[in-house]
């Protein structure tokens, strides 16, 4: 008695024969391949990890070890912690705007502010 797998095989050589194509796509087209669009490659290039040979950018000299620090702390943060910190830092510095709007009227009542005038 043969295996059954083997009465399938010659089915699924004939199926498998019947599936090739043998069509030529011809690729000159450029309705039907076009081109690839412009500053793509420029933006990969750009937005891909520097090697780890290369030189540091410039504008990491002018940084200090706690800046250095905060930018870390910032980029090992969530969305949603980064939003709340971002939100923190709104409401601080509204607060500091009122403080300074109310020390800014305190010294115009107190006439801190006026220009002295010269005898």
């Amino acid at each position: 008695m043969a295996s059954p797998s083997a009465g399938n095989s010659d089915v699924d050589a004939d199926t498998e024969q019947n599936l090739i194509s043998y069509e030529k796509l011809d690729r000159s087209s450029p309705d039907l391949w076009p081109e690839q669009i412009p500053g793509v490659s420029e933006f990969a290039a750009n937005r891909s990890p520097l090697p780890s040979n290369s030189s540091p950018q410039k504008w990491t000299d002018e940084l200090e070890n706690d800046d250095i620090d905060l930018l870390q702390e910032f980029g090992s943060l969530t969305t949603s912690q980064l939003m709340e910190k971002v939100r923190g830092l709104q409401n601080l510095a509204y607060k500091l705007g009122l403080d300074e709007a109310r020390e800014m009227t305190r010294g115009k009542f107190l006439n801190i502010l006026q220009k002295q005038k010269r005898f």
